[in-house]
């Protein structure tokens, strides 16, 4: 019994939160602007709150309706209508929620001077199993090295280093019409959203990221900087992006095809690197130079940094970047926060239902169900956001709480010596003679490393003392 109470304290709490969440950002207003329209009379937002608590139970649909009735004032038949109704924009739906969490409830607490980026990447959204999907295709799956049937979920995200927020996304098929395995319903208007989505579905996935930046950028999303990998840093896509207004921050591939402009030449990643001089020793990064992106009477500015391979250490990797104003340390930094985009795929993929609680044949419903999972990742990420980060409990602890910065342990360290030594010498236990004996036996007991760059910080408490 003690067991079963507990059960059904916590749906209790989970259900509490659930709504709290969707009065919180006003989903309502949210799915309104999206288009998203009453089905039968029953409001959208009864729909969505039903459907977005099925990842918190362990009940499908079907089950959940059977068993409990008195949680849905609805039919199945008025689910699958809303779930595969062509009219509501999904990518607008979320992101204007996440621009509304951003707004309310991140950027109020968040230093003016934090680097916010966009984050792109894709995944694989298998549907192996079917053969009638809508818009079905073989897609290669980059992590498994093979192909499966299904979707190449192109994902744009936003983070500010602490919490990552999905702001719009593309179940992309393919442009190949031989490696479409189901074409497009003919009976859903080319005008519709639906339309408009299906014909974005079937195009290339570097034209979709423009598209999807073009959309953030009219919205107003917070953020100067874009990220991303190999697979979608070329030099086109450099001056594209930063036509739009945003500037580049990826990896670039080791390739005999994609040159720069150095020295008056148009060379290869190897060839720069091999004409320079490298630094030595175990430095965070080996080289950084100056080139330029040429393509089709377009040009611009740009920073290569050649950083050692931590798994392969003869190897090296290559970042580029549009903004010459950073340093090649916050280029490296700026950069580690795309591996959150790989996070938040684990989360929806294992823990969120991701590609397995949705069956339909149907693109729009495959869609919807993607914009709902993505948004129970948000409503996760604002939980952790409030529990973890102590500024959540009011803008007046930001007063007296520095900013979350993106420092090295070792400046930590420092931090923590000179708190500690300022901390004794306001006490009457010890005297000076001891407090300095204390400092030098401390910092001579620090590893190397940390020694040499705290040697600053030695010579101050030495003065305090």
């Amino acid at each position: 019994m003690n067991s079963i109470t507990q059960d059904v304290h916590q749906k209790n709490v989970a259900s509490q939160k659930m709504q709290n969440f969707f009065a919180t950002y006003r989903i309502g207003q949210i799915l309104r602007k999206a288009n998203a329209r009453k089905i039968t009379g029953v409001p959208a937002i009864q729909i969505v709150l039903f459907i977005f608590s099925m990842a918190f139970s362990s009940k499908s649909m079907y089950m959940e309706m059977k068993l409990h009735p008195e949680k849905a004032s609805f039919g199945k038949d008025t689910f699958y209508r809303f779930m595969k109704s062509c009219h509501t924009n999904w990518r607008k739906f979320t992101s204007l929620l996440c621009l509304k969490i951003i707004k309310q409830t991140i950027e109020p607490l968040t230093s003016k001077d934090r680097l916010n980026v966009l984050i792109i990447d894709d995944s694989i959204y298998s549907r192996a199993r079917s053969k009638k999907v809508e818009l079905l295709a073989k897609v290669f799956d980059h992590a498994k090295h093979i192909y499966t049937y299904g979707f190449r979920m192109l994902t744009l995200c936003w983070s500010d280093g602490n919490t990552v927020l999905p702001v719009s996304h593309c179940l992309l098929s393919t442009e190949n019409a031989k490696n479409r395995m189901q074409e497009a319903s003919v009976s859903v208007d080319a005008r519709s959203n639906g339309g408009r989505q299906r014909k974005i579905a079937q195009m290339k996935g570097t034209e979709v990221v423009l598209e999807l930046l073009k959309e953030a950028k009219t919205l107003g999303i917070p953020a100067k900087h874009v990220l991303f990998d190999s697979w979608f840093c070329s030099p086109s896509a450099m001056l594209d992006i930063k036509e739009i207004g945003y500037y580049v921050i990826g990896m670039v591939k080791k390739s005999s095809k994609i040159h720069f402009l150095f020295n008056g030449k148009m060379q290869d990643i190897k060839t720069i690197y091999s004409q320079n001089k490298k630094r030595r020793g175990k430095a965070a990064w080996k080289l950084s130079v100056e080139v330029k992106v040429v393509k089709e009477g377009r040009e611009t500015p740009v920073r290569l940094v050649y950083v050692p391979n931590r798994n392969k250490k003869r190897e090296y990797l290559v970042l580029a970047t549009t903004d010459m104003s950073l340093t090649e340390a916050e280029i490296i930094r700026n950069y580690g926060k795309r591996w959150q985009i790989e996070v938040f795929f684990k989360i929806c993929k294992t823990y969120l239902k991701l590609s397995k609680e949705s069956r339909s044949l149907s693109y729009d419903a495959m869609t919807a169900h993607v914009a709902i999972v993505f948004t129970r990742y948000m409503m996760l990420a604002v939980e952790q956001r409030e529990s973890v980060d102590e500024r959540s409990l009011g803008e007046l602890f930001f007063i007296s709480t520095e900013e979350l910065a993106d420092i090295a342990l070792t400046a930590a360290v420092e931090l923590i010596i000179l708190e500690f030594v300022k901390q004794l010498e306001q006490t009457d236990i010890m005297d000076s003679d001891k407090l300095a004996a204390m400092a030098a036996d401390f910092m001579s007991s620090l590893p190397n490393r940390i020694r040499q760059v705290n040697s600053v910080c030695q010579s101050e408490m030495l003065v305090v003392a």
